[in-house]
């Protein structure tokens, strides 16, 4: 994890207009703002077949979420005629909250800093200092909108596939995140399949666009409306993050940084619509500011991807059948109750222009003298709705699965009150076999580079603790430590567990047959301690330094050693006393008078 310089977002580049370099050929040269607009609507021509699939499953689950038109901004207007049961957008709900709470929770710590060394890590001043880092980093999430945008995207990502946020630096909160929905973005990938481009299309009114970039900076009619009090009129703007493949690396201006952040106003003539013609050259579009990132500011999860696939699928895409046979099914249901309580009739054409009273205990007259008079129903409607009911519980419980409910309630939906702990243990472990992919994949593409972010930013403010002397030119990396990644080490952990018990049971056996527990000599409880506080995200602040605790144990086995040896010098002077009072010859004297006597001749 490197420190990051964030350039100015708002510093002007006065050669973003130059025209970009040809390679000698007699072809007229392009210049950037041309170029940029060309790639815009090469990427949204390959974005426009997955634009369908977006609109329907907004649709049905998500009415509110996708902007299609850039104008689809700030509408009131109704927009859920086509849902007739809420089940998948409360599933979505649930999936939502779900991963929330169990990968980042605001509540609870679920980043850890370490370095790449085992040994390194051990140290009590690396484990304090990246401890208060981390607290640090989730100080700053908690006080910024991280985890509000976090549960928008984790909502976007499992209705859409994808999800989309920018991070940038901010002078209150440090960090700020301005998630992204569908429809308003086209990305693009490297050679690794890594997202590295973002395109996005929105509108800002006049007043904000020259709060944000300056009066000076907008266009003519911009500039225009402004002055004549237009304030709220509604100007689109593109704003592109793309690798700088014209940067020099030796120098540090928003020029040539790795990644370029370019806002242009699109539309800066006088008429409110351009001519394509417009549209493809620049034509009168107004070049707002150009700075850059050091790094890749924008983070862009992907549930899952299939071969080159650019966007992702989500559980949203797999439940869309069921989706659109449960607002089907709803619709018709409701269809045939109706026709069923307030039937079509048929009358005789002598009542045509008579009172009819349809209502419980209405009274109406009609003619009955022919054989067709009276009134009757058109037909008769006799669907079996227990039927129906049942076939619509059966694809409910298909849409609360293909959304993970019953992982994130499994508890909760559990009726079975005398689970054991080991059967719990084991349905999380098989739970979490299914997710662990979509988690890994949140880690990689979402999480490690927003921690990244965070680090780089508060490392520019000075804002970090100076580092011990042992992190000098190291790398950090981030370890998740939240219920979910947790979940998954306990899969290891359930093995530990396992093998412990066993092994306890081995020894009791052998202290019962009068033996010493010799299989416990095969077991590392040091090794343990530290493998298992890892899996389970101990806190290192209630570990001992591994130096100190070393320490203890030589004073300890030292004051055994010196407190054995006293006992054994007691034991030989006892002996000796014991010894010397012994009574010889019949009990006319003692061992020591003996003694005595036989080294008398020695003493002349």
């Amino acid at each position: 994890m490197a420190n990051t310089l964030l350039a100015d977002d708002t510093a002007q580049d006065p050669s973003a207009d130059k025209p970009a370099q040809s390679g000698g050929n007699a072809k007229p040269i392009k210049t950037r703002k041309e170029l940029h607009l060309q790639r815009w609507y090469a990427l949204k021509s390959e974005r426009s077949s997955w634009i369908r699939e977006w609109k329907e499953i907004s649709e049905v689950l998500l009415p509110r979420a996708g902007r299609f038109f850039v104008e689809d901004r700030n509408r009131g207007n109704r927009r859920n005629q086509k849902i007739f049961d809420s089940t998948a957008t409360k599933s979505l709900r649930v999936l939502g909250a779900g991963l929330m709470a169990g990968a980042t929770s605001p509540a609870r710590p679920w980043i850890a800093l370490k370095t790449p060394y085992r040994e390194l890590n051990k140290k009590q001043a690396v484990k304090v200092w990246c401890a208060e880092v981390t607290k640090l980093i989730l100080d700053v999430f908690n006080r910024s909108n991280v985890y509000r945008s976090l549960h928008s995207m984790y909502e976007e990502i499992g209705a859409f596939g994808t999800a989309v946020s920018i991070i940038m630096q901010d002078f209150n909160d440090v960090i700020r995140m301005y998630p992204l929905t569908a429809g308003e973005y086209a990305i693009s990938t490297n050679d690794k399949g890594e997202v590295d481009t973002l395109y996005r299309e929105f509108q800002l009114t006049v007043a904000q666009l020259v709060k944000k970039f300056g009066y000076e900076n907008c266009s003519e009619n911009a500039r225009r409306m402004y002055d004549s009090g237009n304030l709220d009129v509604w100007r689109t703007v593109l704003h592109i993050i793309e690798p700088n493949e014209d940067r020099d690396p030796s120098k540090s201006d928003a020029r040539n940084m790795a990644w370029t952040s370019t806002y242009l106003e699109l539309g800066g003539s006088s008429d409110s619509q351009q001519t394509s013609n417009q549209a493809t050259t620049g034509g009168d579009n107004a070049t707002l500011s150009v700075s850059g990132f050091k790094k890749f500011r924008v983070v862009a999860p992907r549930w899952a991807t299939f071969g080159g696939d650019i966007y992702g699928s989500g559980p949203a895409s797999d439940a869309l059948g069921d989706i659109r046979q449960l607002q089907h099914e709803q619709l018709r249901k409701g269809q045939a109750i109706d026709k069923m309580t307030n039937p079509p009739l048929q009358a005789p054409t002598s009542l045509k222009n008579h009172d009819f009273d349809g209502l419980p205990g209405g009274l109406s007259y009609v003619d009955s003298a022919t054989p067709q008079g009276g009134i009757r129903t058109l037909y008769d409607v006799n669907l079996r709705l227990d039927y129906l009911l049942q076939d619509i519980q059966d694809v409910r419980q298909r849409i609360k699965s293909a959304f993970y409910e019953d992982l994130f309630l499994m508890l909760a939906n559990n009726v079975n009150s005398n689970m054991t702990a080991t059967e719990v243990a084991e349905l999380h472990e098989e739970k979490m076999l299914m997710l662990g992919p979509v988690i890994e994949r949140l880690h990689d593409e979402l999480l490690k580079p927003l921690v990244d972010a965070a680090f780089d930013i508060l490392a520019e403010a000075g804002l970090l603790p100076p580092p011990p002397p042992d992190l000098q030119g190291m790398t950090l990396q981030v370890e998740f430590i939240s219920i979910l990644a947790q979940a998954m080490k306990q899969i290891g952990t359930n093995s530990i567990d396992k093998f412990v018990m066993a092994l306890g049971g081995i020894a009791t056996m052998q202290i019962n047959a009068g033996q010493q527990p010799t299989v416990m000599d095969n077991f590392d409880t040091d090794g343990w301690y530290e493998t298992y506080a890892d899996a389970q995200g101990v806190d290192p602040a209630i570990n001992v330094d591994p130096d100190e605790r070393d320490q203890a144990r030589a004073a300890r086995a030292k004051a055994q050693q010196q407190a054995q040896q006293q006992a054994q010098m007691q034991q030989a002077a006892e002996t000796a006393k014991t010894a010397a009072q012994a009574p010889t010859q019949g009990g006319a004297s003692n061992v020591l008078s003996d003694v005595m006597s036989n080294l008398t001749g020695y003493t002349q």
